[in-house]
């Protein structure tokens, strides 16, 4: 797909998928340029902890990946952090970061996402988002004991942050529109997994939106679609995120739901790739179109994207999903696909008294999916099944077999 010897890469977005491409591309043996792009002027750093550790323990340090001399030095790329990448030219194989050009023969983009905000709550001190170590900064200093905290979106980052902010002594309700939380990601399973905010005293509401996030410069309560008003010195939005691709515009990508792209990871456009958050893909492992935010797509598909555009050889990117969450103590870990899935199965403890338990997801008559509450010695031999696209029956004959020898003693 490549038409031009390779001298020039440029990776847009300095996170996780980025990080990957670049390192990927000099372990493949790229010897010519590389320019990473970053929005942020800081150097590479892992997201996921900024929703648990980091706002639990005010000490807690940033995770970064690693230092300025590693990517300057050691893998010879050129950085440019502190500045978002404004326009693509796909014809002239141009990117343009403000009035800066910088030309390239293959490019990965790799923006992710911006989160969605509640537009009538802008400018309201104390309301806030997570995506950014800025945004992780200031929910921590407004985190304290006996605050009143209202998380809007019980999905995973709504539901993270719920949990660090009752484990400092916070008061919190979370409050999620639809009446099953978690739909998208684990199916009709999610209100037994959200069971452990019951458990743990955060006060969670379905079913219900925001009708009005209201006070005097500060946030002071959050009024609900059915009424009900709910006092509140610090609003933190969790309802999901829109692909980074505003900036798109012009380029002649086609953009639906992030960047389309084949199997390759190729967007159509000469030497130009995606991956990451931004990257819709039709994934071979499902026959489905997905985009995926998660921490392990983001880091395969940045180096299975560098690869690709640097070598033209266009290998699909192939995958079964996996994510994972930490709550109250607890790992809520994810394999396949819950969405379609015709069946789901508990194949060992019970949700509503259990502290571990597992379920599968079925497609027809085959293993699609996994579920694990703090079953970590289980979740990627699931993972490895359904890449096999093991069947239903030696699935819940592997399950049962696991549950039994659990249950024996060892002699």
């Amino acid at each position: 797909m490549n038409n031009v010897e390779i001298e020039r890469l440029v990776v847009v977005g300095g996170s996780l998928a980025g990080l990957r491409a670049v390192e990927a591309a000099r372990k493949s043996g790229f010897a010519g340029r590389i320019t990473l792009v970053g929005a942020e002027d800081a150097l590479p750093y892992d997201r996921p902890p900024l929703s648990k550790a980091f706002l639990e323990d005010r000490s807690a340090p940033v995770s970064y990946f690693c230092e300025r001399e590693y990517l300057a030095d050691q893998l010879g790329v050129e950085l440019c952090l502190g500045a978002a990448a404004t326009a693509l030219d796909t014809v002239g194989r141009n990117l343009y970061v403000g009035s800066r050009e910088i030309g390239y023969d293959a490019a990965v983009i790799a923006t992710g996402g911006n989160p969605r905000v509640l537009p009538d709550a802008q400018g309201l001190d104390g309301v806030c988002v997570l995506r950014t170590l800025h945004d992780a900064e200031r929910i921590r200093r407004k985190l304290t004991t006996g605050a009143e905290v209202v998380v809007v979106g019980a999905g995973f980052i709504g539901a993270e942050i719920a949990s660090a902010a009752t484990r400092i002594g916070a008061n919190v309700t979370i409050v999620e529109a639809q009446r099953t939380p978690l739909a998208r990601a684990v199916g009709s399973l999610g209100s037994a997994v959200a069971l452990l905010h019951q458990r743990n005293g955060t006060a969670l509401v379905c079913g219900t939106g925001v009708a009005e996030v209201g006070g005097v410069g500060h946030v002071q309560h959050v009024v609900l679609d059915d009424g009900r008003r709910l006092p509140a010195d610090v609003v933190v939005v969790g309802i999901g995120m829109q692909p980074a691709t505003e900036w798109l515009h012009g380029s002649g990508l086609h953009i639906d739901d992030g960047i389309v792209c084949d199997a390759t990871l190729f967007t159509g456009a000469a030497g130009v790739y995606a991956a990451g958050d931004v990257a819709n893909w039709p994934n071979p492992a499902f026959g489905l179109r997905q985009r995926m935010e998660n921490w392990t797509a983001a880091a395969d598909q940045g180096s299975h994207a560098a690869r690709n555009a640097i070598t033209g050889r266009g290998r699909p990117y192939s995958t079964v999903p996996y994510f994972w969450s930490d709550w109250y103590g607890s790992r809520i870990q994810f394999v396949g696909i819950a969405d379609p899935a015709d069946n789901i199965a508990i194949v060992e403890g019970d949700p509503a008294h259990s502290d571990r338990w597992i379920a599968l997801y079925r497609l027809g008559d085959r293993l699609v999916g996994a579920l694990t509450v703090n079953g970590r010695s289980d979740i990627m031999k699931y993972r490895a099944m359904i890449a096999r696209e093991t069947d239903w029956p030696a699935a819940i004959d592997f399950a049962e077999r696991r549950r039994i020898k659990r249950l024996t003693p060892a002699t």
